[in-house]
């Protein structure tokens, strides 16, 4: 909205005799118009509007549509065609304040202000910084302006040769006059004077004169049309490319606007100033080889480079299995009637995709249902083909080298038609290639599969050679990737922090005692996801992976909040938990388990030491059972969230409500979670705490502090710890010997009222 007001206030500046000239040169409007305009703004009262006054607005209103009707009613009675153009632009473009009248109003009294101020100075203002922004800004965008000045110029080009075509006929009509003069005496007796002759002849030479000049600026403007295209269409081309990037690297989290549309109005502006130099240079006697010959090249690229996959495909597709895809064609307003325009897909591998102008080789796979006809959508205003039911019925893999496997060897779609455009006699091939997918025949693919496409999305540079993507990355780059993975795979605000980041990097660098920087060692894809970790059984990825789909599912919450720390290594965590009371504990993912989430905590020795155990992590399958919140509930051993937080304050929000008596007189039965000793001991289980309202997921107001929110517990943590966590020789308190025993055993995590059961069947 700034960006909007900051381009509207320059309009207004425009009508400003000071401003004007800072935007457009001196000759784009009459004097008289400059003067006109200016004179009569400065002439009215703008200094007694005040923005909180809102009994101004009628005041306001009525002078913006003063002025909106003066610049249409000059416009109107312009002769020039381009000053026309450019005074109903503005005055349509100030519409826009119709709905904000008293900011007009404001707006305009604080420019004349500052433009009273600058006439009373003689020093030399410069540019004032947020017009500067402004045009940095708009270089990465489709530059409208740009293709707005090329339209003016092609009408300047054409109202050039209306002006020749009427200097023309009376050239032709002055010569015919001449001509008679010169043939033998009138048949009625009259003979022209010499000076008749000799004034005709000064104004044919004149006419001449001036149908010469102006062919020659109609050349000349001619060439700048054509050269303002090339650029525009340079820009266009690469802004599509900038489209399809950063669709590309939305498959890892990157935010992505998917909106096509001004694309598509920029595609067809430039398709229609093609059309309209094509036939102003079919109307000059003389052809212009050159120039017919760039805009012939310019049409064939912008036609071929219109055609983009809008809907991409899944990057991973199982062998008979559905999936769909959907290409749009951006000037397909454009196409010709009549015929319809069916487009093709078929499977290439990476060969194919690097040789596509080469004719195709051998049928790498077979697609079922690999056609679909490119329709209009009035309502959108776009022209897609849907393919809906698309299927790979089998696929050919080409020699694997060393130690690639199936799930690191990438293929696309390639899309392709034949199409004819509106105006132009010769149909176009047209094709286009989605990003690169991986095919599998088995779901126990999938994993690997997904590992191959994130390294491909995420380290891949832009105009590569299909699919090249480098062996190393500097670990800081690794780490951003998967942080804005996790981010949305997880869809929360919250990020991993520099404590889970150096983690991660100590396993997968398998150095446990680094304390310093990782950022620019180098990880390998090896190391990424084709090495097993070091005393397990899968790969980074893999348990990587494993933690963001458990998080996704069951912790989503939990972990927006900051109620999990996450990546820890024991060290670490031996670290931070040492001075706390018993019962302080901890949420930390599982490092020897794909997908788990363990409980770390304080807990006193028998000799009157403490110890830290890890209960056994809870999976998948276990938190479909019975939430987390419910089972750090079920834990007595377990009371202050690291670092002072009581659980029932922090959790009791995600508690259960109580079950209610059942029907028929049966005896209810609970589960619950028993840790360590509970699970073998016959005890009773011990009560259910009770929720602290009689509504869930209320807040309640405690005698102890409240708890933050968002909470972090990893913002509890000395930086000091982080320094020493890499030293081997950091040893606990001799006071208070601790002891790391394996994880806790949980029973199956659950156990049932059995006596309760056994009297229920009894009966």
């Amino acid at each position: 909205m700034m960006a909007q007001w900051q381009h509207m206030s320059q309009l207004i500046q425009r009508l400003s005799d000071e401003t004007i000239n800072n935007l457009y040169p001196p000759t784009a409007f009459p004097i008289e118009v400059r003067h006109f305009l200016a004179d009569w703004i400065e002439t009215q009262r703008w200094d007694d509007f005040v923005l909180d006054q809102v009994e101004q607005e009628g005041q306001a209103r009525a002078l913006l549509d003063q002025i909106i009707s003066m610049l249409q009613s000059i416009a109107q009675q312009n002769v020039n065609v381009v000053v026309k153009m450019k005074l109903m632009q503005i005055s349509r473009t100030m519409t826009v304040f119709q709905q904000q009248t008293l900011q007009f109003a404001v707006m305009v009294r604080d420019i004349l202000r500052k433009e009273r101020v600058l006439l009373n100075t003689h020093t030399q203002i410069p540019n004032p910084p947020q017009f500067q922004q402004y045009e940095s800004r708009e270089s990465s965008f489709p530059n409208m302006q740009d293709v707005d000045h090329l339209v003016l110029k092609v009408l300047e080009v054409q109202d050039i040769r209306q002006k020749m075509h009427q200097l023309q006929e009376e050239l032709n009509w002055e010569r015919q006059n001449y001509e008679g003069l010169q043939g033998p005496i009138q048949q009625n007796g009259l003979d022209p004077t010499q000076s008749e002759i000799q004034k005709l002849q000064n104004h044919i030479q004149q006419l001449e004169y001036k149908v010469n000049a102006m062919a020659t600026k109609r050349f000349q403007f001619l060439q700048e049309c054509v050269d303002c295209l090339d650029q525009c269409q340079i820009r266009l081309i690469s802004r599509l490319k900038t489209w399809r990037w950063e669709q590309h690297k939305a498959a890892i989290g990157h935010p992505f606007d998917e909106n096509l549309n001004p694309l598509q109005t920029w595609c067809e502006q430039l398709l229609g100033v093609n059309g309209k130099l094509r036939q102003e240079l079919m109307l000059i006697v003389e052809p212009i080889p050159d120039l017919q010959e760039r805009l012939r090249q310019l049409l064939q690229v912008l036609i071929q480079s219109s055609l983009v996959v809008d809907k991409q495909p899944p990057q991973v597709i199982k062998t008979q299995s559905k999936f769909s895809t959907t290409v749009r064609y951006l000037l397909g307003e454009k196409i010709a009637p009549g015929k319809p325009v069916v487009l093709k897909a078929q499977i290439i591998n990476e060969l194919q995709a690097r040789n596509l102008g080469s004719v195709p080789g051998d049928n790498v796979g077979e697609l079922i249902n690999n056609t679909a006809i490119l329709e209009h959508n009035t309502s959108s205003k776009s022209t897609c083909a849907t393919f809906r039911n698309m299927s790979i019925k089998k696929i050919k893999r080409a020699d694997r080298k060393g130690s690639e496997s199936v799930t690191e060897e990438k293929f696309a779609l390639l899309f392709s038609a034949e199409i004819t455009i509106t105006g132009c006699d010769t149909p176009y091939r047209i094709q286009m290639i989605s990003l690169p997918v991986v095919v599998i025949v088995h779901g126990s693919q999938d994993n690997n599969a997904l590992a191959t496409i994130m390294w491909d999305c995420a380290f891949s540079e832009p105009d590569r050679v299909p699919f090249v993507v480098p062996e190393r990355v500097p670990w800081r780059m690794m780490y951003s990737t998967l942080n804005s993975k996790f981010i949305a795979e997880v869809q929360t605000q919250h990020n991993l922090d520099h404590y889970n980041q150096h983690f991660l990097a100590q396993k997968i660098f398998d150095k446990p005692d680094f304390a310093d920087d990782f950022s620019n060692m180098m990880v390998s894809w090896a190391q990424f996801n084709k090495e097993v970790l070091p005393g397990r059984p899968f790969t980074f990825w893999q348990w990587f992976e494993g933690v963001m789909e458990l998080t996704k599912k069951h912790l989503k919450i939990y972990w927006s909040e900051g109620l999990i720390f996450g990546f820890i290594g024991k060290q670490h965590l031996h670290l931070i938990l040492k001075d706390r009371p018993n019962g302080t504990f901890l949420l930390r993912f599982s490092d020897s388990e794909i997908g788990g989430i363990t409980i770390a905590y304080v807990s006193a020795t028998e000799n009157g030491g403490q110890k830290i155990q890890n209960i056994q992590p809870f999976t998948k399958r276990d938190l479909e059972i019975r939430s987390l919140g419910d089972r750090i509930r079920d834990i007595n051993h377990i009371t202050l969230l690291y670092p002072e937080f009581p659980k029932n304050e922090v959790f009791q929000k995600f508690y259960s409500e109580p079950q209610a008596s059942p029907t028929g007189g049966y005896i209810p039965v609970s589960l619950h979670t028993k840790v360590g000793m509970e699970a073998d001991s016959a005890m009773a289980p011990p009560p259910i705490v009770s929720p602290m309202s009689d509504k869930p997921h209320s807040s309640v107001a405690f005698a102890v502090h409240r708890f933050p929110q968002s909470f972090s517990p990893q913002e509890s943590i000395p930086q000091e710890i982080m320094e020493t966590a890499g030293d081997p020789d950091v040893e606990f308190s001799a006071n208070s010997p601790v002891i790391f025993p394996e994880h806790i055993p949980t029973g199956n995590n659950m156990e049932l009222d059995l006596e309760s059961i056994l009297q229920t069947l009894n009966n």
